[in-house]
């Protein structure tokens, strides 16, 4: 019964996705909603909204209203997930009440946002509602023995911030969070491009040169792309070439971050759970992770074992969905399952 009427959400800052034990992900889009600007209605959400963003006429506005993993514009969040979790209860067939609703939350959001959030879920009708760290979910999702007394590292480049956790028993043991992400390169590369080449581009260009031209410091194979966009000096449409080895600087900084947090966890924890990440690794999951030879140039980084999740988009969600499987606290709802931290000098 549980099952049927349970559903795991991964609130995340680019993406919303949903998951049901039964039906798997059931719903996993962009976290836009496009409204009408005189009443408010909802006229679209998710792919086609996110389609549409930039580009809407004067009767229509389309808002992104996460931020950073968490709620930035409460009431069209609402809006937005009463569409998603409509669709998502007229599959399973149970009313929006009687719905239990499991949701991450990032690992060092405060308590007030963790409230927002359980607040916003609460507004779309669900009675029950369990609040979950992102790594724990993530670590649920990709497989891990969480219930065993094993630490494993996790690291998460969602679009609005990068978290790196070590996560055992259930719990983070140890949090820090990078406050850049993908969001952080698109800004990186649309403002590359305009002061290199007076070219002035929108967020979904930037995104898709990420995407396709983006590249840990590795050697690769060359990559070019035509890219369109607005002359800052004529005003006119223009079209310029680009090229994966002129932009992959722009991705030096934010994964050297990275790289750094890694070791000031590892170095400080205690000497039990840094055995237990050299011999487990690195798990990677998140969007961000994708990016092209990130993952080969992190090994050498480290020198230990790093794994990439086999479903690094909708792994947060499944372990969220699962995470009643993993505590049979879960099912009374309205609950944090958290760890106290370690008390490690990084984190102070």
């Amino acid at each position: 019964m549980f099952s049927h009427s349970s559903i795991g959400i991964d609130l995340g800052t680019a993406n919303i996705v949903v998951y049901n034990e039964l039906r798997g992900i059931m719903f996993n889009e962009p976290a836009v909603v496009v409204l009408d600007a005189k009443t408010n209605e909802v006229y679209t959400v998710g792919t086609e909204a996110k389609q549409m963003y930039g580009k809407t006429p004067t009767t229509l506005t389309a808002i992104k209203p996460l931020k950073d993993g968490v709620i930035a514009d409460f009431d069209n969040t609402v809006r937005l997930l009463e569409s998603i979790l409509n669709y998502v209860t007229k599959i399973t067939n149970v009313p929006i009440r009687k719905t239990a609703a499991s949701v991450n939350v990032p690992a060092g959001a405060t308590i007030v946002e963790r409230n927002i959030i359980r607040d916003a879920i609460l507004a779309t009708g669900i009675k029950i509602v369990t609040i979950v760290e992102a790594p724990v979910a993530a670590a649920i999702g990709a497989g891990l023995p969480i219930n065993e007394p094993v630490s494993n590292m996790i690291v998460n480049i969602g679009a609005g911030a990068t978290e790196i956790s070590i996560v055992s028993y259930r719990g983070v043991l140890a949090n820090m969070s990078v406050r850049s992400a993908g969001n952080s390169l698109d800004a990186e590369i649309i403002q590359y491009l305009r002061e290199s080449h007076n070219l002035l581009i929108g967020n979904l260009t930037a995104e898709k040169i990420k995407i396709q031209l983006g590249f840990a410091p590795v050697p690769h194979v060359l990559k070019n792309m035509e890219v369109r966009g607005r002359s800052l000096l004529t005003g006119l449409p223009e079209i310029i070439e680009i090229s994966s080895i002129e932009i992959q600087p722009l991705f030096t900084e934010f994964l050297a971050k990275i790289v750094k947090t890694i070791h000031a966890m590892v170095e400080q924890s205690p000497a039990e759970l840094s055995g237990d990440i050299m011999d487990q690794g690195i798990i990677l999951t998140g969007g961000g992770s994708l990016l092209n030879g990130f993952k080969e140039w992190l090994t050498n980084q480290v020198d230990f074992p790093v794994i990439m999740d086999p479903n690094p988009f909708e792994s947060i969600a499944i372990g969220t969905g699962k995470i009643h499987l993993y505590s049979q606290r879960a099912i009374s709802g309205d609950l944090e399952l958290t760890t106290p931290r370690l008390n490690l000098p990084f984190f102070s």
